[in-house]
C-alpha cells in the first residue's frame, strides 16, 4: 500500500510540476498542446463523422428490406478497365427489358418486381430554376421498396399514369421549398428539361447519406421518363423483393435462372447481367470509404507527430533548466525510475490537455454537422478512448528521450550546473 501512495505521490508531483512549465513556458507549451489537439480533434471529427455516414447507409439498405436485391446490366467493379471491351467484357452485356420485368413478376416466389432508373435534368417554375437536379423514375410498386413518407393532399402516380407515360412528377421537400418556397406546390406545372409536368405529390424524404436528403429530387413513372424525356432504356435497373417466407439466396437462383433462360447462354458462358444485393453495396462502399478514412487518419496523425516533437522539444528544455534540482532530488535518495517516471508523467499531461482540447472542439463539430446536414454524426466511445490512448502513447514516446537523458544525470555534475 506504501508503494501505492508514493506512486500517486510521484503522480500528482509529476502532473503539477507539468502545470507549472506550462505557466512558465506559455508559448511552448501552448505549441505542444495544439499540435496534439489538432491531431485529436481531426481524429475524433473524422471519427464521427464515419460514424454517422455508416448509420445512414445501414438505415438506407434496411428502409428498402434485409432481403431485397437489384438486376442491373453492368456490376459494379473497380477493376482496370480501359473502355474495351477485352478487358471490360461487361461492357458487352445487353440492356434489362420489359421482358425481363415481365418473366420475373410472373415468378411464383416474387412478391414484387420494380423498374428503378436514375437521370438529371434542368427545373424550372417562373423564375425559379434548377439547372441540374435529380429525377428517380419507378414502376407503380415505388412504395413496396421503401414506402414515401407522402405529406398531406398528394399522392403517388397510378398503374393508369404509369401506362399512358404521364406527364405526372412527385417532389421531394428540398425540391418543393426551392421551386415554390412557401406556398403549395400540388396542382401546379413545372417545366423538367423544357417539357411541362404536373406536381401531384410532395414527399419527405428520411434523412440519409446514400439517397442525399438535402438534394433536391423529382420522382416520376419510369415509362414518362423514357418518353417525354426521351432517356434511353438501357439504364433500366431492376428491384427484386421476395416473399416473406422465402430466403434471399433462394430467389436470387430462380432470378438468375430465369434471366439466363430468357438470354439463352449456357451453363458454361458467364451471366451477361448483374446480381447486386445489399451486403455487396455495404462491401464496397466500405472498400471506399475505409480507405479515405485511413488516409484521413494518416494525416491527423502528422498533427499528433508534430505535438510529440513539441513534446521532446520543451522537455529538453525543462531538463536543461532544473538540472540543479534533478541533482538536489538524486542527492536526497531519489532513483533513476523516479526521475524517469515524473518526466513522462509532464510529457503525458501535456499531451493529455491537448488531447482533451482537441476532443471537446471535435465533439462541438460532430453536433454542429449533424445539426446542418442529413449526417447523423456522433463521437463513438472508441475514438474518445483511441484519441485518449493516442495522446498519451505520444507523451510516453516522445518524452523518452529527455525523460530518460534527466534520469542519467550525474548528481555531482548536476549540483553544480548553474
Amino acid at each position: 500500500m506504501h508503494g501505492m501512495s508514493a506512486r500517486l505521490y510521484h503522480v500528482t508531483e509529476g502532473v503539477r510540476i507539468a502545470l507549472e512549465a506550462i505557466v512558465g513556458n506559455k508559448v511552448r507549451a501552448g505549441l505542444t498542446i495544439l499540435g496534439v489537439a489538432v491531431g485529436v480533434f481531426v481524429v475524433v471529427v473524422i471519427s464521427a463523422a464515419v460514424h454517422g455516414i455508416n448509420q445512414s447507409v445501414a438505415k438506407d439498405f434496411e428502409s428498402t428490406g434485409p432481403t431485397t436485391f437489384f438486376v442491373s446490366r453492368y456490376p459494379i467493379t473497380f477493376e482496370a478497365c480501359d473502355g474495351t471491351e477485352d478487358t471490360c467484357a461487361w461492357l458487352r452485356n445487353p440492356p434489362l427489358s420489359w421482358g425481363d420485368v415481365t418473366a420475373l413478376s410472373r415468378l411464383e416466389n416474387a412478391a414484387a418486381v420494380g423498374v428503378q432508373m436514375r437521370w438529371s435534368a434542368p427545373y424550372k417554375y417562373r423564375d425559379k430554376a434548377l439547372g441540374s437536379a435529380a429525377i428517380e423514375a419507378y414502376t407503380p410498386n415505388w412504395a413496396m421498396f421503401g414506402a414515401p413518407d407522402m405529406l398531406p393532399g398528394g399522392r403517388v402516380f397510378t398503374e393508369q399514369e404509369f401506362r399512358g407515360a404521364a406527364r405526372v412528377v412527385v417532389l421531394n421537400t428540398t425540391m418543393a421549398e426551392r421551386l415554390f418556397g412557401e406556398s403549395d406546390p400540388l396542382g401546379k406545372t413545372i417545366s423538367i428539361k423544357a417539357v411541362p409536368f404536373t406536381v401531384i405529390g410532395v414527399y419527405k424524404e428520411t434523412g440519409s447519406f446514400l439517397s442525399g436528403a438535402d438534394r433536391p429530387k423529382g420522382v416520376m413513372p419510369v415509362t414518362t421518363l423514357q418518353r417525354a424525356l426521351n432517356v434511353s432504356r438501357s439504364d433500366m435497373g431492376l428491384v427484386v423483393k421476395p416473399r416473406s417466407n422465402v430466403a434471399r439466396d433462394q430467389m436470387i437462383d430462380e432470378v438468375t435462372a430465369t434471366l439466363r433462360g430468357l438470354r439463352g447462354l449456357r451453363p458454361s458462358q458467364e451471366s451477361n447481367f448483374a446480381i447486386i444485393t445489399q451486403d455487396k453495396l455495404m462491401e464496397t462502399y466500405n472498400s471506399i470509404f475505409g480507405m479515405f478514412f485511413l488516409v484521413m487518419i494518416a494525416l491527423s496523425a502528422v498533427g499528433l507527430i508534430v505535438g510529440g516533437v513539441g513534446v521532446v522539444a520543451i522537455m529538453m528544455i525543462s531538463v536543461t533548466e532544473r538540472t540543479r534540482e534533478i541533482g538536489v532530488r538524486k542527492a536526497l535518495g531519489a532513483t533513476r525510475n523516479t526521475i524517469l517516471f515524473q518526466f513522462l508523467i509532464e510529457a503525458v499531461t501535456l499531451t493529455g490537455i491537448g488531447a482533451i482540447i482537441g476532443l471537446f472542439f471535435g465533439w462541438l463539430v460532430a453536433i454542429a454537422v449533424r445539426n446542418a446536414t442529413s449526417i447523423d454524426a456522433s463521437v463513438p466511445p472508441l475514438a474518445v478512448v483511441a484519441a485518449l490512448l493516442a495522446s498519451a502513447v505520444t507523451g510516453v514516446l516522445f518524452g523518452m528521450i529527455p525523460a530518460a537523458r534527466a534520469a542519467k544525470l550525474d548528481p555531482v555534475e548536476a549540483l553544480r550546473h548553474e
